[in-house]
């Protein structure tokens, strides 16, 4: 757990024997259970007839078992002395991994469904709607270039893998509008959306909600995080629907992961296991930067490989965490699951992820918790679970307009809806890019500053701060530092070179 809870805290106040304060404790946390499923009780008896199940399903069932586990779980989930020494076949080099023929692709393809995690807002870029739905590169959203990846491989494989978008109630009617376009192209497309629950009041543990009608109140309900994909995934009848079909693995990644597109050797891996060891769930790692600190690692714990997130470590060994010496790889959030083995851990009650507390403040004043899950957490459930680390290739994020100006420029090709770096690139790395959040932090404010894209393919590092435009035909290369000072405007010309500058408010360039 990654919070000691309130509860717990108002216990501890007491000075009383321990089997007296153990008592005490559990009395406090049946009450709080019992009175929190009392108001999700009167929360679905306001739900439409048609909703009633879905409803009661998502809340009494999902949400509730998610709170018992929040006032179960005492301390850090993990002890930081535990966490043994990767063991060397947990992680396996993608280098090593065999190339299927064709023939065997086509074969394997039929049993894999490709699910995209479409749940999040453009809001931290400043746009409204989906995410999915901001324009990255030649006026083609995330979902474009999504659905072209899929058409192609379809088209190539005369096959029929589908794509699975994972909605939340944030993002599901945008997209279903924007889904229509797709109707005559060669994919097949199913969504879904994931559960809806109620943030708690801090203070009393219980929902703010007064509806279950979230479009009322959308402050009062929250998607619980892609850790939900799975029981969701089932709830909605897809997973049972799949496996009466003969699929057997899905591929799970996020929208905004322009990398992660259908890798055959890693297909081949699960799909025909060498050994006669089945991994019922893969994760793809990549090699962690100065840039990755924060990112999920993967750790041994218990005999178990699991993920390990900067939530669950405790303050003391912060800086362990992220050292990338002892952490070398971090999660890319690319995850191939054996959709009977998700099934099974489903009936068998075994799911049980790390939850995860994000405390927030709404505009009222209010103190609200969520509760949420990552999808990564569920692989210590799974038998057989293995890292791959994979190339920086696989994890293209865009978080920021940073990101963005990557995936924009020249530093990539577009083939096929899919991202391939350069040939012209000479080393396979991609530049450090920091653009001021004052200036560039907005999707309109940063394409305003930029006549087009730099050129970039020499380079290696770019910081950008204050109120600074970009003429056309700009070339960037080496180490460039532009910073316009408060009051300043820096306006760099059409055509111009710069190499290892840096640029100062008055406009002078030195040698860096």
């Amino acid at each position: 757990m990654l919070e000691v809870n309130d509860v717990d805290k108002k216990v501890r106040g007491h000075s009383r024997s321990g089997s007296e304060n153990r008592d005490f404790r559990e009395a406090t946390k049946r009450d709080a259970l019992n009175q929190l499923n009392h108001e999700l009780e009167k929360l679905i008896e306001t739900a439409a007839p048609e909703n009633s199940d879905k409803l009661t399903k998502e809340l009494q069932n999902g949400f509730s078992n998610l709170f018992a586990r929040f006032l179960e779980e005492e301390g850090p989930s993990v002890k930081w002395d535990n966490i043994e020494k990767l063991p060397l076949e947990a992680v396996k080099d993608y280098n090593t991994l065999e190339t299927p023929t064709t023939d065997v692709i086509h074969k394997m393809l039929a049993k894999l469904i490709v699910v995209k995690l479409n749940g999040g807002l453009g809001t931290s870029m400043g746009c409204n709607g989906p995410k999915s739905v901001i324009s990255v590169r030649n006026n083609l959203t995330f979902l474009d270039l999504t659905v072209q990846q899929i058409e192609h491989l379809n088209k190539t494989y005369k096959t029929n893998v589908p794509l699975i978008l994972m909605n939340s109630f944030n993002t599901d009617e945008d997209t279903e509008k924007v889904l229509r376009k797709y109707k005559n192209l060669n994919v097949e497309i199913h969504s879904f959306n994931q559960s809806c629950y109620p943030r708690i009041n801090k203070e009393t543990l219980l929902p703010i909600a007064r509806s279950s009608y979230y479009e009322d109140d959308l402050e009062a309900w929250y998607p619980p995080g892609h850790g939900d994909f799975y029981q969701s995934f089932k709830n909605c009848g897809l997973l049972k629907k799949f496996l009466d079909q003969g699929r057997e693995y899905c591929f799970i990644s996020n929208i905004d992961n322009l990398g992660a597109t259908v890798d055959f050797n890693i297909m081949n891996l699960v799909l025909n296991p060498s050994n006669r060891s089945q991994h019922e769930f893969v994760m793809e790692v990549t090699d962690k930067t100065q840039a990755d600190v924060k990112g999920g690692t993967l750790i041994q714990y218990e005999n178990k490989l699991r993920l390990l997130e900067i939530a669950q470590v405790p303050k003391e060994h912060v800086d362990d965490f992220k050292s990338v010496k002892t952490f070398k790889f971090f999660n890319t959030n690319n995850i191939w699951a054996k959709l009977d083995a998700i099934d099974r851990v489903l009936v068998d009650n075994k799911l049980n992820m790390e939850i995860i507390i994000n405390n927030k403040s709404l505009d009222n004043g209010i103190n609200v918790i969520q509760l949420e899950t990552a999808v990564g957490a569920a692989m210590k459930c799974f038998e057989g679970g293995v890292g791959i680390n994979v190339p920086r290739s696989r994890f293209l994020p865009v978080k920021k307009t940073s990101d963005l100006l990557l995936v924009m420029s020249n530093l990539y090709n577009l083939k096929n809806g899919s991202l391939v770096m350069s040939p012209q690139r000479m080393f396979p790395t991609t530049p450090l890019v920091k653009l001021g959040e004052n200036h560039f932090s907005k999707v309109r404010e940063f394409l305003g500053r930029f006549a087009n894209i730099p050129d970039i393919i020499e380079l290696d590092h770019l910081t950008v701060s204050g109120d600074v435009t970009f003429g056309g035909r700009v070339s960037l290369k080496g180490t460039v530092i532009i910073i316009a000072n408060h009051g300043d405007r820096i306006d760099i010309p059409t055509g111009a070179t710069l190499e290892n500058k840096i640029v100062s408010g008055n406009m002078r360039i030195l040698d860096h």
